[in-house]
């Protein structure tokens, strides 16, 4: 440590927001070059290259083999999966000298499916597994958390090629088994749900997140089955439609100063109570108006009808409009739209068959036969027993309502879903022949006959993943690192001044380093006290730690501290080495 690039720091830096970015950078892992960008020191890279082996040996051993691309990739590939559009400002877009356009690639399936199509041409070539451990670049608009949403990061991208659906499945099962293998040997907890495919289309899509409490993500379980969803794919069941013979005819009463789904609420408690309970903002139709902003330049305002009881949920609603982005309506768009009474909007103003014209999606929970109060489209006033179906329909169904803790199981009557947070590690789709379509990916079958050849897509989040494990470990003191990712097997500490105990200690640092064991060595002399070794020790978190001190000279022992639990063991500074490899390799 005497000579290692290497500063550490006892205050955390401003722009940390949680704390493996803090940690990561206190204790010399990482440095922030801009926002969303950093740069590796020797440490962070050592742990990096750790992460990224783990990753390599797993694909191997499933036979993908790998290769690498560019980073600054062609506009035309693009450009024929329409994604050059779709992306809009999410990614970095630069000419060259003579004009023409590029970007720094996001993900690579376009070039996959073109190196694919360009060797071969035969189903004998396939199943085919490649895949590449590269730099991503994606402009993020918000970078925040450290590695756990940047600019630029690593990721491992593989892509699978078949012939036929069922090679796909086969395909995507091997990819699956091997990323669990990836996760458990990196050694921090994690979770695989149903996802979204968004951006990637294709049929099946999982993910796999790692179970941190400053995870971007939110995923709900069944408390009694083995359902586990991200909240953009929890699908609602809708309820069966009712009757309503016996409903009321739907009457529009005054309520004055009612705008928010609460004072609606408190008006209908007091000007209309009911006879069996108490009213809720369930019984109200909140209309939600936004309005999307398609790539191509051109935007469509939106409404959305759900339970006033619930908000939309932006992931959800993002999911499902993709690849547009959405805005509130503010005062202009509501100035276009005169029909519309602000705080007072219902379904007669809506619907593409309307004065308006604007789309209205509802959701799934509105079905036939149930009754709502909502909207009168007039100032100060709701209809009462409006009912879907009779009064009122909708263009189409939106999951965009939030997925709340307590809410049913979507696959088990009686089944409730609980809550947690959780960061996106691994995500696996089955992306059918979106990409081979566009890009004209097609071999022989053994009959002679072109077809479509079918994809997955595998991705692994390489930079992420530090951060995740040092979430998962990180205690008061620093960092925690499990053993197969450490940047060091064993951090020894020479605690002291007299030459007998850097001496013992020069020779345990090369007994081990000879043995193939890692040694991270604080031989620094000098202002550097005991105390500052033992914190610098326990920040960086090695998961063994060896302290040469003054137990040596009063018993010829050394200190043996496991970082994780905290336990001191008491050794020979004799038998110390075989000792420590009997840690390192049990």
């Amino acid at each position: 440590m005497s000579s290692l690039f290497l500063r550490t720091l006892r205050e955390d830096p401003a722009d940390a927001e949680v704390p493996s970015h803090k940690l990561l950078v206190r204790a010399g892992y990482i440095r922030r070059a801009a926002p969303g960008i950093y740069t590796w020191l020797p440490l962070g890279l050592k742990v990096l290259r750790r992460v990224e082996a783990i990753v390599r040996e797993e694909m191997d051993a499933i036979g993908a083999q790998e290769l690498s691309f560019p980073a600054l990739l062609p506009r035309e590939p693009y450009e024929a999966s329409n994604r050059w559009t779709e992306y809009g400002d999410g990614i970095f877009r630069l000419h060259d000298r003579k004009g023409a356009d590029y970007l720094l690639g996001p993900t690579h399936e376009e070039m996959f499916t073109l190196a694919v199509k360009d060797l071969y041409s035969s189903y004998k070539d396939l199943p085919l597994a490649i895949y590449q451990i590269q730099n991503k670049y994606r402009d993020e608009a918000r970078p925040r958390a450290g590695l756990l949403r940047g600019r630029e990061f690593i990721m491992k991208d593989s892509y699978s090629f078949d012939i036929d659906d069922a090679g796909l499945d086969a395909s995507y099962q091997r990819h699956r088994d091997a990323y669990i293998r990836i996760f458990d040997r990196l050694g921090f907890s994690y979770v695989i749900v149903y996802a979204h495919s968004g951006a990637m289309g294709g049929s099946r899509s999982e993910e796999f997140l790692a179970r941190v409490a400053v995870g971007e993500d939110t995923f709900v379980q069944c408390t009694v089955c083995d359902y586990a969803a991200n909240v953009e794919a929890v699908e609602i069941p809708a309820p069966a439609a009712v009757s309503w013979d016996d409903a009321p005819a739907a009457h529009a009463e005054q309520t004055p100063d009612t705008p928010t789904i609460d004072s609606l609420v408190a008006h209908l408690e007091q000007a209309f109570p009911r006879d069996d309970r108490s009213w809720t903002g369930a019984d109200t139709l909140k209309n939600v108006l936004l309005v999307l902003e398609h790539p191509d330049g051109t935007s469509e305002p939106l409404a959305i009808g759900l339970p006033g009881d619930r908000e939309v949920d932006e992931k959800r609603l993002e999911a499902h409009v993709y690849p547009a982005e959405f805005r509130p309506f503010g005062e202009a768009d509501f100035a276009a739209y005169p029909d519309l009474a602000k705080g007072y909007i219902g379904p007669g103003a809506l619907g593409e068959e309307s004065k308006t014209g604007i789309r209205y999606l509802v959701d799934p929970r509105v079905v036939d036969g149930t009754r709502w109060v909502t909207g009168a489209d007039i100032e100060g006033s709701h209809v009462l027993d409006l009912v879907a179906g009779r009064d009122f329909t909708a263009d189409g169904t939106i999951e965009a309502a939030e997925v709340r803790a307590g809410d049913p199981c979507p696959r088990l009557d009686g089944g409730v879903l609980e809550a947690e947070r959780g960061l996106e590690m691994g995500h696996v789709f089955q992306l059918g022949r979106k990409f081979a379509e566009a890009l004209d990916l097609k071999v022989l079958d053994e009959n002679g006959k072109l077809v479509t050849v079918t994809m997955g897509s595998y991705g692994v989040g390489v930079t992420r993943a530090v951060a995740a494990i040092a979430e998962g470990t990180l205690d008061d003191l620093g960092l925690c690192w499990p053993r197969n990712v450490a940047p060091a097997d064993v951090h020894l500490v020479a605690a002291g001044k007299d030459d007998a105990i850097f001496a013992a200690a020069d020779r345990i640092a090369t007994e081990l380093a000879q043995a193939g064991v890692e040694v991270l060595y604080d031989d620094r002399t000098g202002k550097v006290s005991p105390g500052v070794k033992f914190k610098d020790a326990e920040l960086i978190g090695v998961p063994t730690i060896v302290v040469v001190g003054r137990n040596l000279a009063e018993s010829g022992t050394v200190e043996v501290k496991d970082r994780a639990s905290g336990e001191k063991t008491e050794v020979a500074a004799e038998a110390v080495v075989a000792h420590l490899l009997d840690l390192v390799r049990p």
